[in-house]
């Protein structure tokens, strides 16, 4: 697909790697719609992004919220047709703790509400969008990019619901793939190490640095324009699907 004709939801739009991902694919004259919790962060990028982006306020795990989004972006640019799911939560909870406390239910039961059901609830309405789509070169009608995590393979301590989410995400990738493929709609995922995003910036230092010091080369937490022109080549080869990329600078997580 060629990124000038790119019109994209994105979640989580509104910071971190998907507001990098929505600069750069307006930056190469596609539109985006920015979806995201915060109306004020997300009105603002947008803003900022100028008349090819807009916004809506957006909660990724309730169906009537996403499907009043995704038909928010076929009104203002009239299809839909890439979806990047960057929308998501942390967690650090041992499976037992301190003095044999399991963990919380409610806890796990959140992160993987938000990181794996919200990222399914997302692509499925939006694949069902571009399913309408009329087919271009290769007879593509659209693109789905889901946000993983080296988590997925190398959890740490403390890891478990964040893990568990990132492996669902991961192990989702080839059979929704292999779902779409008769309609033409590809699915990718992106599997990042550590990047310098608000998630991360809220870690202190004795969090961040023995994880910079775990990454090979460069040593140095990743830049959120790195994910957006990875997301951006995945556009752009439209042989790439049913695949996930680490993008880690080749670090592999020790357990703590």
């Amino acid at each position: 697909m060629d990124i000038a004709n790119t019109i994209a939801v994105i979640t989580g739009g509104a910071s971190g790697l998907g507001q990098a991902t929505a600069e750069a694919i307006v930056a190469k004259g596609g539109k985006v719609m920015i979806l995201d919790r915060d109306e004020a962060k997300a009105a603002q990028v947008a803003a900022d992004l100028g008349e090819r982006a807009a916004y809506v306020v957006c909660d990724v795990t309730d169906a009537a919220s996403v499907e009043a989004a995704i038909k928010a972006t076929t009104d203002k640019f009239g299809s839909l047709n890439v979806c990047v799911n960057c929308a998501g939560v942390g967690s650090a909870m041992k499976t037992v703790g301190r003095e044999n406390k399991p963990h919380d239910l409610g806890v796990f039961e959140m992160v993987v509400k938000i990181n794996l059901i919200g990222s399914f609830n997302v692509l499925r309405l939006a694949a069902a969008a571009m399913a309408e789509n009329a087919a271009g070169d290769d007879n593509e009608r659209g693109l789905i990019v889901n946000t993983a995590s080296v988590a997925a393979f190398d959890g740490q301590v403390g890891q478990v619901a964040y893990s568990a989410t990132k492996g669902g995400v991961v192990g989702m990738t080839l059979p929704i793939a292999r779902d779409l493929a008769p309609l033409g709609i590809r699915c990718n995922t992106i599997a990042p190490g550590i990047f310098n995003t608000p998630l991360m910036n809220a870690a202190p230092d004795k969090v961040k640095q023995p994880l910079i010091e775990m990454t090979q080369f460069p040593k140095r937490l990743g830049h959120p324009p790195e994910y957006a022109a990875l997301v951006c080549h995945m556009i752009e080869n439209s042989f790439m699907n049913g695949e996930t990329i680490r993008l880690d600078g080749g670090i592999r997580m020790q357990p703590r």
